[in-house]
């Protein structure tokens, strides 16, 4: 399982878990290597988090992305037409008008059958979707921690063919903690 960040210094992974956790061992670390270079990463996409490490431990973790905890939406006046109490969220689409009047056409009416049909076209493009996210986060990973290292082009074409054993064989000198998280990134979408 893919933590939900991981910080590396060097080719060394120094934490790894919920931001706050991560951020504690980062600071830590910074405490006794001053002139550590720390990446702190987004586990599911591999952006990168950027974290104030000034001041203690305490100031560190005041100052931590609001990012790390999904926001709280308030309700700011009534609002129309929907169910907010089931997350329906009213918004704009473009479409032509025979859109407008297949729409129209359907058993439901035209919210039903936008629904209907993005629960379909994620039911049937799921796996794709999957695979192409962990593709991309072990991308961006690989790029910024790998970029350059042998082997670093191939492997990456490697992993978008989807040829698994020459990806692993391509990074297998690669140091341990950064060749074990790309494995782990991309091929994420096969964990379940």
């Amino acid at each position: 399982m893919i933590p939900a960040y991981v910080a590396f210094e060097g080719e060394h992974r120094i934490g790894a878990g919920d931001l706050p956790e991560v951020a504690r061992a980062a600071k830590q670390h910074l405490d006794q290597h001053k002139h550590a270079a720390i990446l702190v990463f987004n586990g599911r996409t591999s952006a990168l988090v950027d974290i104030d490490f000034r001041g203690s431990v305490d100031d560190v973790l005041a100052r931590l992305p609001k990012l790390a905890t999904p926001p709280v939406e308030e309700p700011a006046a009534p609002r129309g037409p929907g169910r907010p109490k089931l997350g329906v969220v009213a918004r704009e689409i473009t479409l032509l008008p025979r859109h407008w009047d297949w729409l129209a056409q359907q058993k439901g009416g035209a919210s039903v059958a936008l629904r209907k049909l993005v629960d379909e076209a994620r039911r049937a493009s799921g796996d794709k979707d999957r695979t192409r996210s962990a593709q991309d986060a072990a991308y961006r990973f690989m790029t910024t921690m790998g970029g350059n290292r042998p082997n670093y082009e191939d492997a990456i074409r490697a992993l978008f063919a989807h040829d698994r054993r020459r990806f692993a064989t391509l990074i297998a000198d690669w140091p341990a903690d950064i060749r074990d998280h790309a494995i782990a990134l991309a091929y994420s979408d096969q964990a379940d």
